[in-house]
């Protein structure tokens, strides 16, 4: 195989604990075995567009596998919607020549979702691209499991622990709010391994009198308070249904000012999902008659050293994304499979999102020992 190969590298989207790692098996893998060179770009795909690099050596390497966050930064920005002068502008073509400039062989992006799209995006445009999936969400398609939702996993979870004693000091209905966007891996794995009374994600539209009735339920059983672990993206049924209708509605929109409209009225739906979890906590107050307090975790869940299980994962697929790099294997993402990796097509991760099935084990177990999903 070729050595001295060129390879670029940048993390985008949000911060997630792994990352370093992930950069330092990538790093050291194919400095120490397959002799290549690797380029930084700052911020995400905005450094790739503005040239912006970090030499990513030895000396840059060494020391990062327990930080938190990223040495080389990250934005949310994306190639063909960039933040411009006041504009969005497609600057693929720019981010192009920077490849070109610098004779890369390959771009390694570490990202969520909306990163493996971007990938995409510059693959068809040309280059030659390796993705690797981090967020603490979970929700990357065709991967066990991203790196930084275990060390995530664990903070929620300690939160909901530490939550356990005030709310049963004082009587309370205590709501976690707990990050996860679109999917309740998050709030499902911490509200079962912290105990929570109540859990609700997006997957489960809630129904605000059942989760009533299982707290007012618990309070007639002599237990005096309650905690509800709630995914950021948990809807009730009614909100659920109109979330629905709209999506249909922009889905069959026929002309751009239909679809602005539709747009609109997300964006207010959206708007509306965001104070949810403090609504409800007012709601469930007069349902029950008893006092209830939110707290919202927040970025708290995805700042710190990333955990065992964490390192150990993104070292993982860092390094097998090294060996892919050597052998000449693009346009995949590095997915977990049980103790292995599988690299996947780019086609096949774009776009989609894993969400728990209905019948997934850690929803069957929560069921199992008496705790109310909100149906």
């Amino acid at each position: 195989m070729k050595t001295g190969r060129y390879v670029g590298v940048l993390t985008a989207g949000g911060d997630s604990p792994g990352l370093n790692a992930a950069l330092r098996g990538i790093g050291k893998a194919g400095l120490g075995q397959y002799d290549m060179n690797f380029v930084g770009f700052l911020d995400g795909f905005r450094g790739l567009m503005q040239n912006r690099t970090i030499r990513l050596d030895e000396k840059r390497l060494s020391g990062i596998l327990t930080q938190g966050g990223t040495i080389l930064g990250t934005s949310r920005d994306k190639p063909h919607k960039m933040p411009v002068g006041g504009e969005y502008l497609d600057m693929t073509d720019a981010m192009l020549d920077t490849y070109e400039r610098h004779h890369l062989d390959a771009l390694v992006c570490l990202g969520g979702g909306g990163t493996q799209k971007s990938a995409l995006r510059l693959k068809n445009k040309g280059m030659n691209v390796v993705t690797l999936p981090k967020t603490i969400d979970n929700d990357v398609a065709m991967t066990d499991v991203t790196f930084g939702f275990d060390t995530a996993l664990g903070i929620a979870t300690e939160a909901i622990d530490r939550l356990h004693s005030t709310a049963h000091s004082h009587h309370r209905i205590i709501l976690v709010e707990i990050m996860g966007h679109n999917t309740g891996w998050l709030a499902l794995g911490a509200g079962v391994a912290g105990g929570a009374d109540v859990i609700l994600i997006p997957e489960i539209p809630y129904d605000e009198g059942k989760i009533a009735e299982a707290i007012l339920q618990r309070s007639r059983g002599g237990k005096r308070f309650s905690i509800v672990a709630v995914s950021e993206g948990a809807m009730s049924v009614e909100m659920a249904d109109r979330w629905q209708k709209t999506q249909d509605k922009l889905s069959k929109a026929e002309n751009k000012k239909i679809r602005d409209a539709v747009k609109e009225n997300i964006s207010i739906l959206e708007g509306e999902r965001s104070e949810s979890t403090i609504k409800l906590t007012q709601r469930l107050e007069k349902l029950t008659g008893l006092e209830s307090r939110v707290t919202i975790l927040g970025y708290l869940q995805r700042g710190g050293a990333p955990s065992a299980a964490d390192r150990l994962l993104a070292t993982r697929l860092g390094t097998a994304c090294a060996h892919l790099l050597n052998e000449e294997h693009y346009g995949v993402m590095v997915g977990a499979r049980g103790d292995g990796v599988e690299p996947v097509p780019l086609e096949e991760v774009a776009g989609k999102r894993k969400v728990i099935p209905a019948d997934h084990p850690w929803v069957d177990s929560a069921r199992a020992v008496g705790t109310c999903l909100g149906d």
